[in-house]
């Protein structure tokens, strides 16, 4: 009897315990409980006014941005050298002296031959104008005239010569002079001298790079830009440079040329980005000098008070760009948007948020 009692409250337990676990899966779910607490969990980003400056950064290294080049005028051995390495120099200052003994030999030579050349033409012209003179064509032979002829064309042959020669000797006067003039070699520009591979050379050869002048005040950065990025950019764009030794120091440029064509890859492959020349001219600065590494932050855009959204908040689907607008605590609403500016951080929008709306990722 009392087995059967022990049955019968067990039984009842378990057909209570169904009863409830039935009910509690059939009665209807508080959806915004559910969302609010799903929302509570999400990042939520708000919508505010700020000012938005985009800018698109690149590196490179500093060169000068004027650099005359020193050529030795002509083959000797050096006399003297009156520059010294890093020397300010000032236009028409000499900078070295060259022995110009075998120049002074060849110019008196060639003076020499032109002398000659002039002579030999005023003889020629004398001969010519005492021929015509004494020349009586009714009293000559058919023979003899042919003969004067031919003389008279072998005159005129030489003569000719004579000229082309004289003209020749005189262009190598003129060259040589000059060459002479440039023994003492006189600075062309203002700057700092600085010399090519070799420091005060005991001689050189005609032609040869012997250094460069360049102006300190003057310098420029140059570095390279993607293809995405050169349509961003464009000539005066302001620009903040860093220098990668100098920690802390800033300096002020702008966007002086952007390059048209493309740059030519180092193995001569068509493969990869293409990349693009852009010079940055630099503000005067004693501590910067050619060769240092720099970074540059190019100002593209910027925008005050311009209505911004944290950058990862918005999505895009094809064409359209659009975010999770939180309408009230729980309920979201997908809401289209235009947007401005952008950057990595911040985004612009133009259309269909408000100030203080915000926005959630789930």
């Amino acid at each position: 009897m009392k087995k059967k009692k022990w049955l019968i409250a067990v039984s009842a337990v378990v057909v209570v315990g169904v009863t409830g676990l039935l009910y509690w899966q059939s009665r209807p779910v508080d959806r915004s409980k559910q969302n609010t607490m799903q929302t509570a969990n999400a990042l939520k980003f708000q919508a505010v006014r700020e000012d938005l400056t985009s800018t698109v950064e690149v590196k490179g290294k500093s060169s000068y941005r004027q650099e005359t080049y020193i050529n030795a005028p002509f083959a000797s051995d050096v006399k003297s050298w009156v520059v010294k390495e890093g020397q300010q120099v000032k236009k028409d200052d000499v900078l070295f002296k060259l022995v110009d003994t075998t120049l002074r030999n060849e110019i008196a030579e060639l003076q020499a031959s032109a002398r000659k050349q002039e002579m030999e033409i005023r003889l020629g012209e004398f001969q010519a104008n005492l021929a015509t003179q004494n020349t009586d064509p009714s009293g000559i032979s058919e023979t003899d005239a042919k003969q004067r002829f031919a003389q008279n064309e072998s005159r005129k042959i030489q003569e000719e010569v004579a000229r082309l020669n004289l003209e020749h000797a005189r262009t190598q006067l003129t060259e040589k002079s000059e060459k002479l003039n440039a023994a003492q070699f006189p600075a062309p520009e203002n700057g700092i001298f600085l010399f090519d591979a070799v420091k005060e050379p005991k001689n050189v050869k005609e032609g040869e790079r012997i250094g460069k002048i360049v102006d300190l005040t003057q310098l420029q950065l140059l570095a390279s830009v993607g293809e995405y990025d050169l349509f961003r950019l464009s000539e005066g764009m302001p620009v903040e440079v860093r220098v990668d030794a100098l920690k802390g120091m800033k300096l002020q440029g702008k966007v002086e040329r952007l390059s048209k064509f493309a740059k030519g890859s180092s193995d001569g492959s068509s493969s990869g980005a293409a990349q693009f020349e852009v010079v940055i001219s630099l503000e005067p600065n004693e501590k910067l000098i050619a060769g240092l590494s720099l970074t540059a932050s190019i100002q593209t855009a910027k925008k005050s008070g311009a209505l911004t959204l944290s950058t990862l908040a918005i999505q895009r689907d094809k064409d359209e760009y659009y975010v999770m607008l939180e309408t009230s605590p729980g309920n979201l609403e997908k809401r289209v948007v235009k947007i401005g500016v952008e950057t990595p951080d911040k985004t612009e929008i133009l259309e269909g948020l408000n100030e203080g709306d915000t926005v959630v990722i789930q």
